[in-house]
């Protein structure tokens, strides 16, 4: 997951302190952490799935925009609230209060640079809440600052009809969608002999119907009561050049909302 720390012009890990302050020092500065999680993603994606995609979509974003904002991304906050996952083994979670401590603290220290705005970029489904309430505590101990939070794969419901094949429910947990952008990241991690996944079955009407369409109903379930192998979607729908196309698309979607925060905040 980490090959490429510090790589990249907008890369936190690889700048000296003064370098950071530096960035932080200009206005309308942006600083993005991408969270993810380390759960498992069924027999032919790994543990780091989420962690890996989100910080490739976040790396993307700053290098698309580095040149005309002062920006930086720290490594990715690589464990998140997952405890759904257990069942299958593979997955390291910590507990809700722990986590969002974790965004607390890196947001205080991070921002003691001098940043104007900070994006929480979002990578797993069971994070969504924590994001929420990390924007708010971290808004209301840094008033002077701007705190945003995102989930990056909803970005993807502005175009994702136009590239899918399957079905509503195929682009869930390690479906036709990760599995796709796994195949244009990081081909050598997925395993194309072990697509084993269930389409996503909710049983109300009112609940999450994909990765990209969230229902207003939440509810709560071990993962093996949707899915024997872990996985939910068609993964075997998946090809490189779907998950070519979703990064990119990903990418200008992510560079309107950077370019925007910044210019909110110069």
């Amino acid at each position: 997951m980490f090959e490429t720390l510090g790589a990249g012009e907008a890369a936190w890990a690889g700048k000296t302190y003064e370098e950071v302050r530096s960035i932080a020092g200009n206005d309308g500065s942006v600083l993005i952490v991408p969270v993810g999680s380390i759960e498992q993603h069924g027999g032919h994606l790994p543990v780091g799935t989420d962690s890996i995609l989100v910080d490739a979509v976040a790396e993307l974003g700053t290098q698309r925009v580095r040149d005309s904002v002062p920006i930086l991304k720290t490594p990715p906050v690589w464990t998140g609230f997952s405890p759904h996952h257990m069942t299958f083994g593979g997955t390291i979670t910590l507990e809700f209060d722990t986590c969002l401590t974790v965004l607390e603290q890196v947001a205080d220290s991070a921002l003691d640079n001098g940043f104007d705005a900070l994006l929480l970029l979002n990578g797993h489904g069971g994070n969504k809440s924590l994001i929420s309430a990390a924007v708010t505590t971290i808004g209301e101990d840094h008033e002077d600052i701007e705190v945003l939070g995102l989930t990056y794969f909803e970005l993807a419901s502005a175009f994702i009809d136009d590239i899918r094949d399957s079905e509503l429910g195929g682009m869930a947990h390690g479906g036709e969608f990760e599995t796709s952008l796994m195949l244009h990241l990081r081909p050598e991690l997925v395993d194309t002999d072990r697509y084993d996944a269930e389409m996503l079955d909710e049983y109300y009407d009112r609940g999450t119907k994909d990765l990209v369409e969230d229902g207003p109903l939440a509810v709560y379930r071990g993962f093996e009561e949707y899915s024997a192998s872990g996985a939910i979607g068609a993964p075997e729908l998946a090809t490189e050049e779907k998950g070519e196309e979703i990064y990119r698309l990903l990418g200008d979607e992510l560079e309107t909302i950077l370019r925007d925060v910044h210019e909110q905040n110069c």
